[in-house]
């Protein structure tokens, strides 16, 4: 062996130390196993809570989703009941154009009111087995959220100011939505 080989050559300790500089460079730039971990469980946590929140919409889409769906089956006839409400209002004002009942009346006519007011009670009972109500609104305070007011009359003695004195129409429900509201005559003050 000759001499030259043991001695190193300028290059030589220049790649050396430039070997020497990319290792501790290196060293520097890879994590540590602690920094490494805390990486991971910041990013661990963060799809928890990206996974969390999606979750939270997907139930919250679910619960929409049945809530409308219910909705839609409760009143899907809503236009329906309102036209049949207006036949039992109709109903209920031929039995108010009969004339009032007399001891000495006909026969057919006390048999003719009664059987009308039989399809009435049938009729609206009928309607209550589907959800639809009837509100009588004569004597409540006024609702605007159940009446329409037709007119206002000075509040007879004994009346609040603000209560319904006459009703010409019920207020109508369908499962507690309204339907129609009732046409009243409020006491003013």
């Amino acid at each position: 062996m000759s001499d030259k080989q043991d001695t190193p050559t300028p290059a030589d300790t220049a790649a050396e130390a430039t070997a020497a500089t990319e290792g501790a460079a290196n060293a520097a730039a890879q994590p540590t196993d602690a920094e490494r971990i805390a990486a991971l469980e910041a990013e661990l946590s963060q799809m928890r809570d990206k996974w969390l929140r999606a979750e939270a919409d997907n139930a919250n889409l679910r619960a929409r989703a049945k809530r409308e769906a219910e909705d839609a089956r409760l009143y899907a006839v809503q236009k329906f009941a309102r036209d049949v409400v207006e036949t039992a209002e109709n109903l209920r004002r031929g039995l108010d154009s009969l004339p009032p009942a007399a001891e000495d009346e006909a026969e057919l006519l006390a048999k003719l009111r009664g059987g009308f007011e039989g399809v009435e009670r049938g009729f609206v009972t009928m309607l209550e087995r589907h959800g639809v109500q009837k509100l009588d609104a004569k004597g409540q305070p006024f609702d605007p959220e159940f009446h329409q007011a037709m007119a206002e009359q000075p509040a007879p003695e004994g009346v609040e100011p603000g209560t319904v004195i006459q009703a010409w129409t019920p207020a109508w429900t369908l499962h507690g939505r309204l339907l129609k509201p009732a046409m009243v005559v409020v006491a003013g003050k």
